[in-house]
């Protein structure tokens, strides 16, 4: 019998994950704020967990899901806004803000791959404009929930600083459009640098599926 080389990846992906997650709850900035970043890739976790034997993803989209819940593990750990490598990058360039939010809106575009899969295995889409106009909508509908969720908490908490800590806009009346705009971007890059590779993982699991 063949071994399937792949679950070995997945495992180690998940080990992976929950030892960024066991060092993230340990001593955080805040416990409130760490759940409130991390909730989402829990969510992400478990889900993925629960589903592997009934719908096993590409690997490929595993692998992106692994660095989507450690940028919210690490994130959840410091804050968004005071993750020490991106305050050194901060202090040696000199910027006017702490770009650990930025870059990871633009990272979050990765998932535009696991929505790609999702769309192909679950409805009648093929490949094409229309795929690649409804990935991308989801994409920034899932991105601008939650830019309403942040918002929402803002006012019903009146601003008070862990709700400033989970917004992480440093002072930026911009943030969330920077945000948005920042995940199109890397969503759109996403498609056009991954969809081959995409294409690829998903014929070899159609063919271990028989």
């Amino acid at each position: 019998m063949k071994r399937d080389h792949s679950v070995i990846i997945h495992i180690f992906l998940f080990l992976v994950v929950a030892a960024v997650l066991i060092w993230s709850v340990i001593r955080p900035e805040g416990y409130l704020i760490w759940l409130a970043e991390v909730f989402p890739a829990l969510i992400l976790v478990i889900t993925v967990i629960a589903t592997y034997k009934k719908f096993r993803l590409t690997t490929v989209s595993y692998i992106i899901i692994a660095i989507l819940s450690i940028l919210m593990f690490i994130g959840g750990h410091y804050t968004y806004s005071k993750v020490p490598l991106f305050n050194w990058i901060k202090d040696h360039f000199d910027l006017n803000r702490n770009h650990y939010d930025r870059f990871a809106h633009f990272l979050k575009g990765l998932s535009v791959i696991v929505i790609r899969e999702i769309l192909l295995r679950l409805t009648s889409l093929n490949k094409g404009p229309w795929l690649v106009g409804i990935t991308l909508s989801i994409s920034l509908a899932i991105g601008a929930l939650y830019e309403i969720i942040e918002w929402l908490s803002f006012k019903v908490t009146k601003g008070k600083k862990l709700t400033e800590d989970f917004l992480g806009a440093q002072g930026d009346i911009w943030d969330a459009q920077w945000d948005m705009l920042l995940l199109l971007i890397g969503s759109m890059l996403t498609l056009l640098i991954f969809s081959k590779l995409h294409n690829r993982h998903l014929s070899k699991l159609k063919s271990k599926r028989g």
